[in-house]
């Protein structure tokens, strides 16, 4: 039985808040609203970019329309790897476990066609068994049912599975699918999401060697 590492994305596996960021402004500024910083868009990310307008548009007193949505989603389509990068020590990470025998599946409430563009561009995505976006099933996290479908898909076994992400939703589904999660120290959630986490890690090398000794 082989081992799968579920990862979130954006604030995990890949710092994108600069694309988000900016595409979230040339939006805000069409709209004649005034602009946020970069810390306040991380604070908005991890549950899905029609979530993302919403707080946003509330921040500033409006509610978004679907004109809105249609006009981010098109240009974040043009800009999501501008200045998005893998988080430093991912790639080696990834690479470690697999060589290990591990699958690597990315878990994330971000659209699946955006995610994989995300990774092809990024240059993760041979590094990558298996995708679950937040509009390929009926549920998305912190449903469990997100995660076991997603690890599904990449042929595992919760048995032999961990969740690692910087998100409380991230914490929420692995608990709820019964598997162990690490919590991102290095990602946009603030350290009260890792409550319940069954670890933490300081760095992609932490995690490494955390998921190994979670399922030796």
């Amino acid at each position: 039985m082989f081992r799968t590492l579920l990862i979130d994305l954006d604030g995990t596996l890949v710092d994108s808040v600069p694309d988000l960021a900016s595409c979230l402004n040339r939006l805000m500024a069409a709209r004649g609203l005034p602009p946020f910083v970069l810390s306040e868009v991380a604070a908005m990310v991890g549950d899905g970019v029609r979530v993302l307008l919403e707080r946003a548009f509330v921040a500033h007193g409006r509610q978004p329309v679907p004109r809105d949505l249609n006009d981010y989603m098109a240009d974040y389509a043009e800009h999501l790897a501008d200045e998005t990068r893998p988080f430093p020590g991912a790639v080696a990470a990834l690479e470690r476990l697999r060589a290990a025998g591990w699958a690597v599946a990315v878990c994330t409430n971000k659209p699946e066609a955006l995610a994989l563009g995300v990774l092809t561009a990024t240059g993760l995505a041979p590094l990558i068994s298996a995708v679950g976006g937040g509009d390929r099933f009926p549920v998305r996290k912190p449903d469990p049912g997100h995660l076991l479908a997603t690890l599904a898909r990449a042929g595992g076994s919760k048995e032999a599975a961990v969740m690692a992400g910087d998100n409380r939703n991230d914490v929420l589904a692995a608990s709820g699918a019964g598997i162990p999660s690490i919590f991102a120290a290095w990602g946009y959630g603030p350290p009260a999401m890792a409550e319940g986490a069954d670890a933490v890690a300081a760095d992609f090398a932490d995690l490494a060697e955390i998921a190994l000794r979670l399922r030796p």
